[in-house]
């Protein structure tokens, strides 16, 4: 049987004050990005210089922090 979780299962105080680190940014990276950054967690993302991605997220106007 399959848990479901839903988001008052979570303790958003846990990640009060912390930054979030998305290492990578395949199929998936930037909907979790986004979803975090949404919920108002401080979110950057890590991404070699020349990249698919960096190169689209610096054109986005969401950009987060890259590095």
């Amino acid at each position: 049987m399959v848990k479901m979780y839903y988001d008052k299962d979570a303790n958003w105080e846990m990640l009060n004050g912390k930054t979030i680190a998305i290492i990578g940014y395949g199929s998936q990276g930037h909907a979790h990005a986004l979803n975090l950054k949404e919920s108002g967690a401080k979110v950057i993302v890590g991404l070699y210089e020349g990249s698919k991605s960096w190169a689209r997220q610096k054109r986005r106007s969401d950009c987060y922090d890259c590095g």
